[in-house]
């Protein structure tokens, strides 16, 4: 579960992470906050601990007191060679306030039926890309198959 406001740009390295840990995005982002114009850049510690995570209202500055989601929550619902169905569920105190489905197709790098809202739009395409990146990953694989 993402914080509503975080445009995530790309995914970065966790310094000393031997074991990996669960991220809401599938890998830790950097990127900008959006809570108020003009974006801003947030430091590693806020990366980190707020917008990777969500569910900040009471903890980050910047978090819009006014706004009625918490967090972004991603799943692959689908998996076709050429589409990944996403199912997104939007939260507010820790109950679904939105959904949806987004089918995202794999050979045009686009989702077909993109959301409204950028910041979930682009969470939702960081998240798509790392299960891409995760799934081709030959550690995920399970070596060559025997016939």
């Amino acid at each position: 579960m993402a914080c509503p406001f975080f445009h995530p740009t790309e995914p970065v390295e966790t310094p000393g992470s031997g074991t990996r840990r669960q991220v809401p995005l599938g890998d830790t982002y950097d990127g900008e906050c959006r809570a108020s114009a003009p974006a801003c850049h947030p430091n590693d510690e806020e990366l980190k601990n707020w917008c990777n995570l969500g569910y900040v209202r009471e903890w980050c500055p910047r978090f819009l007191q006014s706004a009625r989601v918490d967090a972004a929550r991603f799943t692959v619902s689908g998996d076709r060679q050429d589409t990944i169905v996403i199912t997104y569920v939007l939260e507010g105190d820790h109950r679904p306030l939105e959904h949806g489905r987004l089918e995202y197709g794999v050979a045009h790098d686009r989702f077909r039926n993109p959301p409204a809202d950028p910041n979930v739009h682009q969470q939702a395409l960081a998240y798509v890309r790392a299960y891409l990146r995760r799934k081709k990953s030959p550690a995920t694989s399970g070596g060559p198959s025997r016939r």
